[in-house]
C-alpha cells in the first residue's frame, strides 16, 4: 500500500521492510523486535516506532473508493488474505511499542 502513497517515497525500503515487520509482529502477538532482528537489519525497535504508527494510520484511514486492485488482490485466500487483517487500535498501539 506505501507504493501508492507519496508520503512514504522518502523512507528507505530497508526502515520501511523492518516497520513493516516489526507492526505485523505486533499486530499478531508474535513477540517484539529481538537483537537477532535489530543486528540484521541495523535498526532498533525504537528506531522504528515512528513509522510503523504511520503505517498502521495509513491501514486504519486507507481510502476505499480508489486504487481498490492492490486491496482485492491482497484479500484473495492465495495472498492469506492480508488485506483483510484489522489495524490496530492506535493507543493500544502506543502501549506495545513503548512497553517493549
Amino acid at each position: 500500500m506505501t507504493l501508492q502513497e507519496y508520503d512514504y517515497v522518502r523512507e528507505s525500503p530497508s526502515k520501511l521492510a523492518a516497520s513493516c515487520l516489526l507492526l505485523a509482529l505486533t499486530m499478531k502477538n508474535l513477540g517484539g523486535w529481538t537483537p537477532t532482528l535489530e543486528y540484521y537489519s541495523g535498526y532498533s525497535a525504537q528506531d522504528l516506532h515512528p513509522l510503523v504508527k504511520r503505517l498502521n494510520f495509513l491501514l486504519t484511514y486507507q481510502p476505499r473508493d480508489k486504487l481498490n486492485a492492490v486491496r482485492s488482490k491482497y484479500s484473495h485466500r492465495v495472498f492469506f488474505e492480508v488485506a483483510k487483517v484489522t489495524p490496530m487500535d492506535m493507543l493500544k498501539l502506543e502501549e506495545t511499542l513503548t512497553s517493549s
